[in-house]
């Protein structure tokens, strides 16, 4: 019996989405203007890298061809003369009407959104008084910092002492449905603050937000204050049954690591297995490459790409990152089994040399592979509801409501 894995590198998208220009985004392009800035070698004082982008394994896989696909380019410093993949590679667009990750999750799950989600306003407040008073009574606080539009790393630095010292949580958003709660783990306390979190997540559900999302950190002052790894993200439910809840009812097993389980709230995974930073991502997800039973399917999100190098803008530490997965991805060719199904991929884009800090709305990369598969261009597909299906299909569960296999 066949297995599953979908390797999801958080925000690498590949450009090229043909609606991009609604979301104000044409022109974006994360794979192309990493490997553009590191052909003009653009590298950062720290020498953490420098030249040109070298993702051999990915490149081998069809990545270039994939990206090619989206454009029309090549991205800088990939070879048009490579043989032709072992793989079956190609590119997807987004139906879902928002570019924040649980719509790209869910979709490529088989479960596009089809509605609109709530937002709040980049502006100072950006959150209803009615909202904040609220919360304010339920959870019995002194009262909130922050309510504002920012970048996670920068609000702690700007509010982290004062939040210290007064007990108050910093609550803060960004272009995505989402409010994100960050609160010192030890001073205001790490199950607090999921509680708080809980509060909030019910407060939010008539507005339509997609996520209230737990942001501890640590440190005695903004030079030392860090994110820890305790993030929680608390998600409304899919609208529907997503690939997850299709493999837990036909009695397969379904390994969710990282931030999956949160991002689909817990409904469908059979395992959820923590983790934080691509070292322990990729060292989970190769125990399971090892060990998970036939019929499975395992789940691994990559969260740093977008977290710590598309949201903070850094195209360096970007580039370094694909190029250590790269290495990673070496070490996980050859322990897959005859029966595997290895799929690389994205749920949005987050270029790194793009205004502001949110995600970008670009067409994801696929790269299909595994001992004895087809390979060949599978072309652009019109949803990222095709991987769903396909997964579906290849581990002979029941069929999506959304979605073409191209297995």
């Amino acid at each position: 019996m066949a297995r599953a894995f979908i390797l999801l590198l958080d925000s690498f998208g590949i450009g090229g989405a043909p609606d991009a220009n609604i979301f104000g985004d044409e022109g974006a392009d994360t794979l192309g203007h990493i490997a553009r800035e590191c052909a003009a070698d653009r590298a950062d004082k720290s020498g953490l890298r420098a030249g040109p982008l070298t993702l051999p394994v990915m490149e081998s896989l069809g990545l270039g061809l994939a990206a090619r696909t989206s454009t029309g380019l090549l991205p800088e410093g990939f070879s048009s003369t490579l043989p032709p993949p072992n793989s079956l590679f190609g590119c997807a667009s987004e139906i879902s009407n928002g570019k924040d990750t649980p719509s790209g999750h869910w979709e490529i799950a088989g479960v596009p959104v089809a509605f609109d989600w709530g937002y709040f306003p980049n502006k100072r407040p950006c959150f209803d008084q009615k909202l904040i008073s609220d919360i304010i009574a339920k959870a019995k606080l002194p009262g909130i910092l922050g309510n504002c539009h920012a970048s996670g790393t920068e609000i702690i630095q700007e509010f982290g002492t004062e939040h210290v010292a007064s007990g108050k949580p910093i609550l803060y958003t960004s272009a995505d449905s989402v409010i994100q709660v960050a609160a010192h783990e030890t001073s205001f306390g790490l199950e607090r603050l999921l509680d708080l979190c809980l509060i909030i997540r019910e407060l939010v559900d008539e507005l339509n937000i997609g996520r209230v999302i737990a942001r501890p950190f640590v440190g005695d002052d903004s030079k030392t204050f860090t994110r820890t790894g305790n993030r929680r993200d608390f998600s409304v439910l899919p609208p529907a049954p997503t690939l997850l809840d299709h493999v837990k009812a036909a009695g397969r097993e379904m390994i969710a690591i990282g931030k999956i389980g949160d991002i689909y709230a817990h409904q469908g995974p059979t395992q959820v297995i923590k983790a934080s930073g691509h070292d322990q991502l990729f060292e989970k997800t190769m125990v399971q490459i090892r060990s998970a039973p036939e019929g499975s399917l395992t789940f691994t999100n990559f969260v740093d790409f977008d977290s710590l190098y598309g949201h903070r803008r850094d195209v360096i530490g970007y580039a370094a990152a694909l190029e250590d997965f790269d290495r990673k991805l070496a070490t996980l060719l050859p322990e897959l089994k005859k029966g595997d199904l290895v799929i690389l991929t994205a749920d949005h884009g987050c270029d790194p040399t793009w205004t502001g800090s949110d995600h970008t709305r670009e067409n994801i990369p696929i790269l299909a592979f595994g001992p004895g598969l087809p390979t060949g261009n599978i072309g652009k597909r019109n949803t990222f509801a095709d991987i769903g299906q396909s997964v579906a299909k290849f581990l002979d569960v029941p069929p999506l409501t959304s979605g073409q296999s191209f297995i």
